[in-house]
């Protein structure tokens, strides 16, 4: 009786340590996601850049629901599934949608990186994430799929993209996500995926791996049972086109160390890109293996044990605190 009487307050101070916790994440999240959505927004409109990339998502939707054939442009070269994430953002101006796109991306990114604390928010300084801004790319929402599993439909909007992150954190939930979203989007249109295929013939791309000195990015094979590594290079075998398709890359690194190390080499790429106008996406792909790929690998090679399991000792930690 004595027992249970003592254990009663921990118990309550435990709950109210999650809570506490809980709304720091979330607010720390949603500062993070109004800021950046809110920066983006404002380069949209400075630019006079419509939606940027994310214009062909909200394309397919508009498309969709007029009744249209969503693939009437060579250049819309996105799957069909892309739309449904668009669907919310039909209604508004483009710059707003493209603005309140990437900041939800980036506060679901955000959530999910703090879960086991703070310190990985440091991957938001990467210049792949900035890259992606100012075109409102996918990645940031893919890669907080890789954290949340009814979020996994997100790397069917992007697969070249998208596939490492699903072959690396799929689930059951996450796999069934992604199947019943697959479905809806035949039922709208059974035949987009012939559509789509003629139109990805056109998609202008590099292969980090077949790019010199890529093929040094087969050396992750040695860590062929790790996750990270696995994730490295399923992502250096399939097509990309500029360096924010790599931001997937940083759920990686785990440690301060990792990610600041990462973090301050990827500003090469974009040094090189201030000062450079790329003559052909074979160069693109070369600085990116160089200043994106080789870090990571690196990563990947030199990493301790103890440090792989840093993570969810830390979630241990918050558990019992």
């Amino acid at each position: 009786m004595s027992t249970a009487t003592s254990q009663e307050p921990l118990h309550v101070t435990t709950v109210w340590t999650t809570i506490y916790l809980m709304r720091w994440r979330i607010a720390v999240s949603a500062a993070i996601g109004i800021a950046t959505g809110a920066f983006c927004w404002f380069v949209m409109k400075r630019l006079h850049q419509d939606a940027a990339d994310f214009r062909w998502a909200l394309h397919l939707a508009n498309r969709l629901l007029t009744r249209q054939n969503p693939y009437d442009t060579p250049l819309e070269q996105y799957p069909l599934t892309a739309a449904f994430f668009a669907f919310p953002f039909v209604p508004l101006q483009p710059e707003l949608a493209a603005g309140l796109f990437w900041g939800i991306s980036s506060f679901a990114l955000a959530f999910g990186l703090t879960r086991h604390g703070y310190t990985r928010l440091l991957i938001f300084f990467a210049y792949p994430y900035w890259a992606g801004l100012l075109t409102v790319q996918w990645s940031p929402l893919i890669a907080a799929s890789g954290f949340f599993p009814l979020l996994l439909p997100a790397t069917m909007a992007k697969p070249q993209v998208g596939l490492p992150v699903f072959l690396t954190r799929f689930s059951r939930r996450g796999l069934v996500a992604c199947v019943i979203l697959g479905l809806a989007s035949l039922a709208l249109m059974p035949n987009w995926p012939l559509l789509w295929f003629q139109q990805i013939s056109r998609y202008q791309h590099f292969i980090p791996i077949l790019v010199l000195p890529g093929e040094l990015l087969a050396l992750a094979l040695l860590r062929y049972r790790k996750r990270d590594a696995q994730l490295l290079f399923f992502s250096a075998v399939l097509p990309q086109r500029w360096f924010f398709d790599s931001f997937i890359l940083w759920l990686i690194p785990q440690s301060r160390r990792e990610i600041i190390w990462t973090v301050f080499f990827s500003w090469g790429a974009g040094i090189w890109r201030w000062y450079h106008i790329p003559h052909s996406f074979n160069e693109v792909g070369r600085y990116t293996v160089i200043f994106l790929y080789l870090p990571m690998l690196a990563v990947v090679l030199l990493r301790k044990e103890q440090i792989e399991q840093s993570a969810p000792n830390a979630a241990n930690r918050l558990t019992s605190t």
